[in-house]
């Protein structure tokens, strides 16, 4: 595709071969041109934006110091990576991302070689970066290792636990802090990028090394005071004291702006080879060098199409509330009327829609940054004290925190509340994000109460319902998206557990929906009328404990029946098929069909398009009812 003038010098750097033959003097004038080049692709695309400017002159200097992809380079999360993308061979279709049959907003192995580890779940980084160094040392390779991770993504236990492992090893692995949010230690300037190169020489640490070796053979009282002496001079100097009890050799805080101060420190920790890994500390600002981005970094954090001058966001059509919102608001009115109700997220306030509730309740609401396990025993704290926590998680995530579910909530029967926001297929946002799972999880523990809502105001009642469930845990699982458009009622009332309803009654096909399926069950039985074939369309409300007697009804009484669920295999079908299976019902003439995720990830498309690949669409419901039934059972149905 041609290029604007704007883009000269990049346009000279297809690969990190060719940046590296750049001179750093021409750095600066590449980071800026790449930056315009982010800011250009998000703006037509959507995405996210804010920290990925960010580390647009880190990522320039990394590719210009390390041989990549020889030499790893792994971004924790892909939020960060679009310039990354942009200098690894993928410009060329940096306009297609998260496109359907395009590129992905995270890194993906499959992708590119320059991606050696996918993510998009965060805090990850190490722990991968830490098995490629020691998958390099037994294989006597001599390559580097270079971990990326954002200051947010230090948040999470499992970046600690890469840490400590890494520390008591003696692997040699390059860890990047990209400090743009926390102050964990203050930048007074020069004076602290002078000492953050110096002590990342080759000299000081040679030095370092050899009065270590000195200070052996030194009685132990006074070798314990001139370490502790020399740590202790070194935290004062560079607040890095945390890092190095933890085992590492910590460098920095670095402006991460500042190209002159990021390369000759990134040539030092790549040039000394002795053991053990290595923190840089580097302060960047999110949204760095576009001013709409930078004056609003939350709101640049994940985007819309926007417009590339004024950095305004397009409007989206007036429409029903999203599911998210509903949430908010109705568990806003229940904690109007129950003071022990709180809530908590794991760093996605508003991704949950929780910071609504912050401003109503700023004391009944807890952010615990990224740390879904201890947010689910956290919760479960609180419940043994008598309160109604909600920890609203979305699908994917909660799937990091299930050994918590498991041992600190189903086991102790606690009445912890989740809400399960993003179940289901996920647009743009692919398979790393996509709730699959959670339905089979869920239900597979005892006593666990799993609902679904067909719409809003079934999400309503639904969270009426948690309410006032106090003796067991529940969740409730709801679509990323707009809801239906259907009236919420004023005072949601709870349903009884384990019930579900019928809309529609039929007599040759039975359709049983979870969720938000409901709306393409309801479209089935229409394009099936339409062939003669009389159909029940009933909404089960419950995963667990499903409606046994729904379920026996339907089957006696129809000759199929098909359950239709956006979960994957083992979750609501099972349940479905237990209740068939116990009482004998598959041993008659009934014909069951169960309709779920197909067994493989789904790319990054459309919503309506991952629905139609799933096979969860009006269509193949149709389809899947047509096939069972056979020409013989279509003309029994019609007579």
């Amino acid at each position: 595709m041609p290029y604007s003038r704007a883009t000269e010098l990049l346009d000279t750097v297809p690969t990190p071969a060719d940046l590296r033959k750049l001179k750093p003097a021409q750095l600066q004038e590449l980071a800026d041109e790449v930056r315009g080049e982010v800011v250009r692709a998000v703006s037509r695309t959507g995405g996210h934006l804010g920290a990925g400017l960010g580390v647009v002159e880190l990522t320039v200097a990394l590719h210009y110091v390390f041989e990549t992809p020889r030499d790893r380079l792994i971004w924790d999360v892909g939020h960060q990576a679009h310039a990354h993308k942009i200098l690894t061979a993928r410009r060329d279709r940096i306009n297609t991302m998260r496109q359907p049959g395009g590129l992905s907003g995270f890194t993906k192995r499959d992708e590119s070689e320059y991606d050696p580890f996918g993510a998009a779940h965060s805090s990850t980084s190490i722990s991968a970066g830490l098995g490629m160094a020691v998958a390099r040392d037994l294989s006597g390779g001599d390559h580097n290792v270079v971990c990326v991770i954002g200051d947010g993504a230090m948040t999470a236990g499992m970046a600690y636990e890469a840490m400590n492992n890494a520390g008591a090893m003696a692997s040699r692995l390059i860890v990047i802090l990209n400090d743009n949010d926390m102050s964990i230690s203050r930048n007074v300037g020069s004076m602290r990028a002078y000492l953050s190169r110096l002590i990342s020489s080759r000299q000081y640490r040679g030095f370092r090394t050899m009065a270590k070796r000195v200070a052996d053979r030194l009685p132990r009282t006074v070798r314990n005071a001139a370490r502790r002496a020399e740590e202790y001079a070194r935290g004062m100097a560079t607040g890095g004291t945390l890092f190095e009890e933890l085992g590492f050799y910590y460098v920095g805080p670095l402006d991460g702006h500042n190209i002159d101060q990021l390369l000759p420190v990134l040539q030092n920790v790549r040039d000394f080879r002795g053991p053990g890994p290595v923190l840089i500390h580097v302060r960047t600002q999110k949204g760095h060098g576009y001013k709409p981005a930078e004056e609003s970094p939350d709101k640049f954090h994940g985007v819309g199409k926007f417009d590339l001058v004024t950095g305004t966001q397009a409007s989206a059509k007036a429409g029903a509330p999203t599911y998210t919102n509903v949430f908010a608001e109705q568990l806003i009115a229940q904690a109007e009327r129950d003071p022990r109700i709180v809530a908590i997220t794991a760093a996605m306030p508003a991704g949950t829609g929780l910071h609504k509730f912050a401003e109503r309740f700023p004391d009944r609401c807890f952010d615990v940054g990224i740390a879904e396990q201890h947010a689910v025993t956290f919760a479960a704290g609180l419940a043994a004290e008598g309160y109604k926590p909600f920890a609203a998680i979305y699908s994917t995530f909660l799937q990091r925190a299930y050994d918590q579910v498991v041992h600190d909530v189903a086991l102790q029967k606690l009445p912890v509340r989740f809400a399960i926001d993003r179940a289901g297929l996920v647009g743009a946002d692919g398979a790393t994000h996509a709730g699959a799972y959670d339905v089979g999880m869920l239900a597979a523990l005892p006593g666990f109460v799993v609902m679904a809502p067909a719409d809003e105001a079934e999400l309503a009642r639904m969270i009426a319902t948690a309410v006032a469930i106090d003796d067991r845990p529940s969740a409730f699982r709801y679509p990323r998206g707009e809801a239906t458009g259907v009236a919420i009622p004023a005072n949601p009332e709870p349903l009884e557990i384990g019930r579900g309803r019928v809309l529609r009654e039929g007599t040759a096909v039975a359709l049983l929906s979870l969720g938000t399926r409901l709306g393409e069950c309801l479209r089935a039985a229409d394009e099936l009328a339409a062939l003669g074939l009389s159909t029940t369309v009933a909404d089960a409300r419950f995963a667990k404990p499903v409606d046994a007697d729904l379920i026996r009804r339907l089957a006696q009484s129809h000759p199929v029946l098909l359950t239709v669920e956006e979960s994957a295999i083992g979750g609501f079908a099972a349940q479905v098929l237990d209740v068939l299976a116990r009482d004998g019902l598959l041993e008659s003439h009934l014909k069951v069909r169960t309709l779920f995720l197909p067994d493989h990830f789904i790319d990054h498309d459309t919503p309506a398009a991952q629905i139609a690949e799933a096979g969860l669409n009006a269509a193949a419901i149709v389809n899947a009812a047509v096939a069972a039934l056979g020409d013989a059972g279509m003309r029994a149905a019609r007579a």
